[in-house]
């Protein structure tokens, strides 16, 4: 016969599940972070890489989309190392920033379509992680 779960067995699995989820968000806004400043770099050194869409209704300059990419990657790569520890301001600043690459990349979808779409669904994976993490939780992470 097994014994019987405590509350401290299972609280201690909900700290390791929040620290792993917690762990996740934080490297992968890492790599989306430096996967955008790389694209930034590329449109702002060399705008011949990107589609240009005549009739897209946000258009802007390549080198000005290059520009809010290579800011959202250098945000979203100070803003990983946040999320290391227990910080409740990285956890809603991930959350913000991974919202406004999604935007980003959305508003860009005609100049790297592939691209901008994988970037979507991999800042929301991140968005996923930092919020099924409840408060309680990720607090009384070691």
């Amino acid at each position: 016969m097994t014994a019987p779960r405590t509350s401290t067995h299972t609280r201690t699995a909900k700290q390791q599940w929040a620290g792993g989820l917690t762990a996740f968000a934080g490297i992968m806004l890492m790599i989306a972070g430096l996967l955008n400043l790389f694209r930034g770099i590329m449109a702002i050194a060399q705008d011949d890489v990107f589609v240009t869409t005549p009739n897209y209704v946000f258009k802007f300059d390549l080198t000005s989309w290059g520009w809010i990419h290579l800011v959202l990657g250098v945000i979203a790569v100070a803003v990983s190392f946040g999320l290391f520890g227990p910080s409740m301001w990285a956890r809603v600043a991930g959350v913000a920033i991974a919202g406004l690459v999604i935007i980003a990349n959305f508003l860009s979808l005609p100049y790297y379509p592939v691209w901008s779409v994988v970037m979507i669904a991999l800042s929301g994976f991140i968005i996923w992680a930092l919020c099924v993490v409840k408060r309680d939780d990720a607090s009384a992470m070691p």
